[in-house]
């Protein structure tokens, strides 16, 4: 008899990380930067979501009816906990991918969602969910799709089979995946310390593997030990996503959405003679050595005329979602960290000051005097929504809709800082998303929550915390070992939580 996991790593939790690529709202200014008409909202689905925390915020957040399906039922338990907390319209099973797929109960969706999932999995598992693409997608339907892609796997995959050998031959039974996992890592350290030919061919392989020893041994279980794990070029997920009738639109991480941090002047021109899109995505990655895809596409994608997408731009609305003070002016891309000029930023800063909800119309009406055409401002807002700073903001019914499950939701988060899962999201009825903070922050807010007024008594709130849990703060790169030393630092952070973070999180409707 096979087993249920069907060699997935399911002996370690999944790590309680939240994708907002998921996020169908999020969605919504890629989309209209490549001119692409938008999805519906209404009803989604998230196939293998893991600890459940994206679904469970974006069902909260948005309002929207939600489905999923992960084949962990530990991970099932704890995602329907947070359902039943928000009382959100979330439907969670614990089936596999093929008895999801048989459901008769589901319904057509406006949007499917995977991340982390496809390069971890067999052709069998590929094909069922291909197969339930085609048949549960609407027309105009979303996709969102992320993967191990090549070129950028090609020196570490060799490395990554021998991991995974090393813990089904030399690992034992007694060790767990743990124990399995750093016995592979020193044997890897071991090795290219004899100083093999193929590092000498690939000598960035010694730093992947310090990185490895360094992460969260929940990411490293399941981004490299799983039995199957297939990095895939992106002429091959087009030859998959075919028969669906899907067809690719644009990236879904922002930051790819801007050449100039990304591929030099030269390549963009050598780009632009490339008439076959796939063909045209395919040389990019070279030109990138794309390692890990993050893809939109859509069942019946439509181009927008001019005129119909630029009203489509115009009426798109946008927040803040950090203070002005905070925004680093610099874009990160596969080129490096490149600074940004004031006057890029600012003028769109200055007018979504104090965090009002502005539509992009109303912006270039007010900065027609500076001569910024809608082009330059969604390009701005791009690099804007690419750091975090800025999100797109649901309509004011959507918003009323999912008001009580955020409030919920974030509630019970404030009630669990001091336990086991360090929570880092939040949800967002302005957005109909989650909200990163800090683990600092998180406290700050949970003492708020509790109506603890001035900031010493949300200093000492989260030192109480943190000394319960051991854990002490670090400044100048330096911990601070006594009570005192950290109490006056969460003293500073507290003052500067409530001049920055506090406002954004009270606009965001994340706390009252």
């Amino acid at each position: 008899m096979s087993s249920w996991t069907q060699g997935y790593v399911a002996d370690i939790g999944y790590t309680y990380g939240y994708y907002s690529e998921l996020c169908p709202i999020k969605a919504n200014l890629a989309l209209l930067h490549v001119g692409n008409s938008l999805s519906q909202q209404g009803d989604h689905c998230e196939l293998g979501f893991g600890q459940g925390l994206s679904i469970n915020m974006h069902a909260a957040a948005s309002g929207d009816r939600w489905y999923g399906t992960d084949f962990n039922p530990s991970q099932v338990s704890f995602a329907r906990e947070l359902a039943q907390v928000s009382g959100a319209d979330v439907d969670l099973s614990d089936h596999s991918f093929a008895e999801f797929a048989q459901r008769t109960d589901l319904p057509q969706f406006d949007s499917i969602g995977l991340h982390g999932i496809w390069s971890w999995i067999n052709d069998e598992n590929r094909s069922i969910i291909v197969d339930f693409i085609r048949r549960k997608l609407k027309v105009g339907g979303l996709l969102y799709i992320s993967y191990n892609t090549q070129p950028g796997w090609g020196a570490f995959a060799p490395m990554r089979h021998l991991l995974a050998q090393h813990t089904e031959v030399m690992g034992t039974g007694g060790q767990g995946i743990v124990g399995k996992i750093d016995g592979a890592i020193d044997f890897a350290e071991r090795l290219l310390a004899t100083n093999p030919a193929y590092l000498q061919a690939n000598p960035q392989i010694t730093k992947r593997i310090e990185r490895i020893k360094g992460q969260n041994r929940q990411y490293v279980a399941h981004e490299y030990f799983n039995q199957d794990w297939e990095p895939m070029h992106f002429d091959d997920m087009h030859k998959w996503l075919s028969p669906a009738k899907l067809e690719f639109v644009c990236s879904a991480h922002y930051a790819e959405h801007i050449d100039e941090v990304n591929i030099t002047p030269q390549q963009q021109q050598f780009l632009k003679q490339i008439s076959d899109k796939v063909f045209r995505e395919s040389t990019r990655d070279f030109m990138t050595n794309q390692q890990f895809r993050r893809d939109f596409w859509m069942k019946g994608a439509r181009q927008l005329g001019a005129r119909e997408r630029g009203d489509a731009i115009r009426a798109q609305r946008v927040i803040l979602t950090t203070a002005p003070a905070e925004i680093k002016y610099q874009l990160k891309g596969s080129r490096g960290s490149f600074n940004v000029g004031d006057k890029i930023y600012e003028p769109i800063l200055n007018s979504l000051a104090n965090y009002q909800i502005k539509s992009l119309g109303e912006i270039e009406k007010e900065l027609a005097s500076q001569q910024l055409d809608l082009s330059y401002l969604v390009k701005v807002v791009i690099a804007l929504t690419s750091g975090g700073y800025l999100a797109a903001v649901q309509s004011d019914e959507r918003m009323v809709k999912a008001q009580s499950a955020s409030e919920k939701l974030n509630a019970y988060i404030f009630q669990q800082v001091g336990g086991h899962i360090d929570y880092r999201y939040l949800a967002s009825p302005v957005t109909g998303a989650a909200v990163m903070v800090d683990r600092v922050e998180m406290l700050f807010l949970a003492a708020y929550h509790q109506k603890l007024e001035s900031q010493q008594a949300w200093a000492e709130f989260a030192w109480k915390i943190l000394a319960e849990r051991n854990h002490v703060l670090l400044k100048n790169e330096k911990y601070l070992e006594t009570a005192q030393e950290n109490l006056a630092e969460l003293a500073e952070l507290a003052a500067k939580f409530a001049s920055t973070c506090l406002p954004a999180m009270r606009a965001l409707q994340v706390i009252a």
